[in-house]
């Protein structure tokens, strides 16, 4: 039976007008186990479509002992409702290269880029390649390699971007540009260059929590239904939250607070809204200390959280990225040593 192996309970605080999810339960049935011979290596992204359906993104890097006996599975995984692996493509000598981000569209087209590369792609629901953004193997700087002078700047490339978010209303395509570059980059649907913003900030301007500055990685990048941009400044501890034009508005400071000094690894690696349409809360994937934290939106507040590292249901190692389906469902991918993916069902 799902959801009764085992139990998060999160202590939560009462609103005037609401009270947030006061329960989540881990269900360990989910997925369904892949086809006989198939591993995952690390699930560098997971993101749902309108039929919530959920697709992870693999980088296939398996051990050397699993590949013996084993096959790596194909880069991209999809599952439906209960759990059914019920479709996977992409040709690993095609896709962007270490898999990390991905998006769905209004039509279910889903978009993937790779923080070891410098393109982004969009394939059909059925693995068909319809657009690219970018050049395999070229990034942006001043060489084209990883080893050249950073620019910021490209209009039709990246440096390592990390995360996706496609406009519902137009269909432009936000993208989070942030391992090697310290930008978020916008282009219309048909891959032409909008605008830009961000750039690296000094230690100084993350603790003060200027906004448009980006500690280290730029991690993810979301679009809330009242149309402002959410965006995972990594390692300065914090979302920020910008207008689509790329206005600063404010900062949610993920609990390690605005006193911090950026960390290597940092606490706001991933986020998703919650399913009301009001969006009162964020759920926030803190992959440093391994929690998931629930935010209150509009007072930025943590109301609670759940997880703890470690390897049974309902632990996490190295959570990743975080997405949430039309039901409240919780879904977190675990990258490197975690390498799957956890469904938390609301139980209250």
């Amino acid at each position: 039976m799902r959801g009764i192996i085992f139990s998060l309970i999160i202590f939560a605080s009462v609103f005037a007008e609401a009270q947030s999810p006061a329960q989540f339960e881990v269900d360990a049935s989910w997925p369904a186990p892949l086809p006989e011979g198939w591993v995952n290596g690390h699930l560098g992204g997971s993101c749902i479509d309108s039929h919530d359906h959920v697709a992870v993104v693999d980088r296939r890097n398996i051990s050397e002992k699993q590949a013996r006996a084993y096959e790596a599975a194909p880069p991209i995984q999809m599952f439906d409702r209960e759990g059914n692996l019920i479709e996977s493509f992409g040709d690993p000598e095609i896709v962007p290269a270490f898999l990390h981000g991905c998006a769905f569209d209004a039509d279910d087209n889903l978009y993937i880029g790779g923080s070891r590369d410098g393109l982004i792609q969009k394939y059909s629901h059925q693995g068909e390649l319809l657009l690219q953004i970018g050049t395999k193997g070229v990034v942006d700087t001043t060489d084209g390699t990883a080893s050249g002078e950073r620019l910021n700047a490209s209009r039709n490339g990246f440096y390592w971007p990390s995360d996706l978010e496609i406009d519902a209303d137009n269909g432009d395509i936000y993208v989070s540009d942030g391992y090697g570059n310290r930008r978020v980059v916008v282009f219309d649907s048909e891959g032409n260059y909008l605008r830009q913003w961000g750039r690296q900030a000094t230690p100084e301007e993350s603790q003060e929590g200027v906004g448009g500055v980006f500690a280290a990685v730029v991690h993810c990048v979301e679009i809330s239904n009242d149309e402002l941009v959410y965006v995972c400044d990594r390692e300065g501890n914090r979302i920020q939250i910008f207008t689509k034009g790329g206005d600063f508005i404010r900062n949610i400071w993920i609990p390690l607070g605005a006193a911090m000094t950026p960390d290597i690894l940092g606490s706001a690696w991933s986020m998703d809204f919650s399913a009301d349409p009001e969006q009162q809360y964020i759920f926030v994937m803190d992959g440093l200390n391994e929690k998931v934290h629930i935010i209150e939106n509009a007072s930025g507040e943590t109301v609670s959280s759940f997880g703890r590292a470690g390897h049974a249901a309902g632990q996490f190692d190295f959570g990743h990225t975080i997405s949430v389906d039309s039901e409240g469902n919780i879904y977190v991918a675990e990258t490197v040593e975690g390498r799957r993916i956890q469904r938390f069902e609301p139980s209250n």
